[in-house]
């Protein structure tokens, strides 16, 4: 009975390890909520047959599920930054104390992206899980803990900081969204959701009307344009780094443009005035 016993855990001892070095197709099934990268990689390695991952699948599979951030890292820690800064800088005119400095940053640099993460799947979101973006957003609230002096009764510079983490966030959300798989319309509206959520949150937490809710500011409309162009191109097959670029800087310049000539979203209809 013993020896039975021996060889059939060699057995089974031998299966597990064949399949770990990839002799063995597995049968575990692809997570649904995985990018479309390692999806990509993943199918196509078992369209091939047993034992025919190459390195290049394994890196590319690698590299996909290390990166949290969808097309250009620089462009998404930069918008948490810029954000960051802007709700830290909310805060230090409304005398909140250094506790409440890093709160208002971490909720403005990171409010957006953990509304979209939770809409799209992607849990645990990244503002609450990836070390590097809550850093970001401390390093956003410490310049400004710092330097706000010279910065607090500047109301514009909140402002321009709060556009550029808008065409930021309002690209780089969309991207994140169409790299899970999501619809067209459903990367749009992730991405506009990305874009003023931040905004949105540091309002609240700070006492002021969101932005994106009063005196017609054309706050939401840039966002939903930039979205919309940056979901034509990945359709596309177009959103290379200097498209993203150039969608970023045409979201902030129509955002900073629009109050620099005092442009204002529609109202009401009142009818016809006799």
């Amino acid at each position: 009975m013993l020896p039975v016993l021996v060889q059939t855990h060699q057995l089974q001892l031998t299966h597990a390890t064949s399949r770990y070095l990839g002799h063995e197709p597995a049968t575990d099934p692809v997570p649904e909520r995985a990018p479309a990268t390692v999806r990509r990689v993943i199918i196509g390695a078992a369209a091939r047959g047993p034992g025919s991952a190459t390195a290049r699948d394994r890196a590319a599979m690698i590299g996909a599920v290390d990166t949290d951030i969808p097309l250009e890292p620089i462009l998404e820690l930069v918008g948490v930054f810029v954000g960051a800064m802007s709700g830290a800088l909310a805060a230090v005119r409304k005398q909140f104390d250094v506790f409440g400095i890093i709160v208002l940053a971490w909720a403005a640099g990171l409010g957006g992206g953990i509304l979209r993460d939770v809409l799209i799947g992607a849990v645990p979101p990244v503002g609450i899980s990836n070390w590097r973006f809550i850093a970001t957003a401390v390093a956003g609230a410490t310049v400004i803990y710092f330097f706000h002096p010279r910065l607090e009764r500047a109301r514009r510079f909140i402002v321009v900081l709060d556009a550029g983490a808008l065409a930021l966030f309002s690209v780089v959300g969309t991207i994140k969204g169409l790299e899970y798989e999501t619809t067209l319309t459903a990367a749009v509206v992730v991405g506009v959701m990305t874009g003023v959520g931040g905004g949105v949150l540091r309002d609240l937490l700070s006492g002021e009307v969101p932005v994106v809710l009063h005196h017609r500011q054309l706050y939401a409309i840039p966002a939903l344009l930039g979205s919309t162009a940056t979901a034509v191109l990945w359709w596309q097959g177009a959103v290379t780094p200097a498209t993203s670029v150039t969608v970023v800087a045409a979201v902030f310049a129509l955002r900073v443009l629009s109050l620099r000539f005092q442009l204002k979203a529609p109202g009401p209809w009142r009818g016809t005035v006799r």
